[in-house]
């Protein structure tokens, strides 16, 4: 009798068992990324994308990502280690977006990481950066302990240790002051502070991504139906809206934050014993790749910090894994990240195509026109060269625009200048369910900055140095 053939039990097996990892990542089934928990819609996604832009609104944070609680005598060390920012003058009290690269200067990922307390740090975002830090934990020897929070995808009714709420919009500063029963303390941009909501002191994380000052309220799980019910009961007076989970994932058009990209693990001697390490479950081994850019090299749908315009916060200010390879990339021409901005005749022209006899082209859906874990549509010159690629694309109802946000060589990023971007995958699409039968179609598109709203850039123009 033969011993039946086990499955794959890591990444790394994954990878020795199918013939191209490419076509494989292509062809998984997982689609559009979920949002659990969170209703798809309160009210409608395009009054409740016009609320941060004109009066305020509630995103609840509290369910899709995952946390890892890192502490420890060790904890600074290694994440200082791993990350690409300077860790200088980094305290309890204080945040800050944390990009994690290969040894060969390849993005990982990135997430928000909060210094909590002395030895204490919570990192929140998708879980490739979580994954490496917990890798590198144990492979290092460090002296930490590491508290895994997952995102709540699979069992949408479990509950988390912390729930998390943001207010932005016009309006938040005043929503903020009623809810703490005066003016709140003074809390610099990405600090960490307490406020009182209904009777109850929760932390505050003080960001904006709308033009004005707004941030996140976060506090122990249980409290959170009280203090959202208190956030609802005085925003009505605010025009408050409750995002829904198809406006909530839109914001990134806006604020120009790239949440997608393919983590740059998948290749190299160097990172074998880590592949080998991740489970067959994994975060990366699962998700899936979209979009009409197709290549048989993973290597081609890796980054740099440069693409995903991280530029400013990569720091040679101390030893890093990747450090040796930016320090090389430096010296190289880079892309740039761009918003795209489609040509309304092209977006008709693919919507008039469902309506028509014949293959159609693939369906946008709105407001986010998202199908994979991780979408690389092309982006190209007038004489068909690829140039870059888009990643993330939907409809905004406060720029009444379909936008792109894209890396793009340096010679087509400047604001007016003039692309292609094919939608829809090659040869008819490809096997996952979010992709049905369709054919491939071009947009117009005029390259505009990142962010694309003005009140965006002109707040982060006023407070990234804080």
């Amino acid at each position: 009798m033969h011993a039946s053939n086990p499955g794959p039990r890591s990444l790394q097996d994954v990878i020795d068992r199918v013939p191209n990892l490419v076509d494989y990542l292509y062809n998984n089934p997982t689609g559009a990324r979920v949002y659990p928990v969170v209703l798809p819609e309160y009210t409608n996604w395009r009054d409740e994308q016009r609320a941060w832009r004109e009066s305020v609104c509630l995103f609840d944070l509290s369910y899709h990502m995952s946390d890892l609680y890192v502490s420890g005598p060790d904890a600074f060390r290694l994440l200082e280690s791993l990350a690409i920012n300077s860790f200088r003058g980094f305290e309890p009290g204080r945040a800050k977006q944390m990009i994690t690269t290969s040894p060969d200067g390849y993005v990982i990922g990135d997430v928000i990481l909060f210094y909590l307390a002395p030895e204490r740090f919570q990192l929140v975002g998708r879980p490739s950066t979580h994954n490496w830090v917990e890798y590198q934990a144990q492979a290092g020897g460090y002296r930490v302990t590491l508290e895994r929070d997952e995102w709540s995808v699979s069992d949408p009714n479990r509950s988390r240790r912390v729930f998390r709420y943001q207010l932005q919009g016009p309006n938040a500063p005043a929503l903020l002051e009623k809810l703490n029963g005066g003016p709140l303390p003074p809390i610099k941009f990405f600090h960490i502070g307490q406020i009182t909501v209904a009777g109850q002191p929760v932390n505050f994380l003080s960001h904006g991504m709308v033009g004005v000052e707004g941030g996140e309220i976060f506090g122990p799980y249980e409290l959170g139906p009280r203090i959202k019910e208190a956030i609802l009961q005085a925003g009505q007076e605010f025009g408050l809206r409750h995002v829904g989970a198809r406006a909530y994932a839109s914001n990134g058009l806006e604020s120009g934050w790239i949440p997608s990209e393919l983590p740059a693990i998948y290749t190299g001697s160097a990172l074998q014993a880590y592949r080998e390490w991740l489970p067959a479950n994994a975060y990366e081994a699962v998700g899936s790749l979209g979009g009409s850019f197709r290549s048989t090299r993973i290597e081609d749908y890796y980054l740099t910090p440069w693409d995903l315009g991280y530029g400013h916060i990569l720091k040679l200010d101390h030893d890093f894994v990747g450090r040796a390879a930016l320090e090389e990339k430096a010296r190289q021409p880079h892309r740039r990240k761009v918003t795209l901005v489609w040509h309304p005749d092209d977006v008709k022209q693919v919507m008039s195509s469902w309506l028509s006899p014949g293959q159609a082209g693939k369906y946008i859906e709105l407001p986010v026109s998202q199908y994979a874990t991780w979408m690389y549509d092309r982006v190209e010159a007038k004489d068909g060269s690829l140039v870059g690629y888009a990643m993330w694309t939907g409809y905004t109802q406060n720029e009444r625009a379909m936008l792109s946000l894209a890396v793009v060589e340096e010679a087509y990023a400047e604001p007016g200048s003039e692309v292609t971007l094919v939608w829809g995958e090659p040869d008819g699409g490809s096997r996952k369910p979010s992709v049905e039968p369709h054919k491939q179609m071009t947009i117009r598109c005029t390259v505009g900055p990142a962010p694309y709203a003005e009140p965006t850039r002109r707040y982060r123009g006023t407070m990234h140095k804080a």
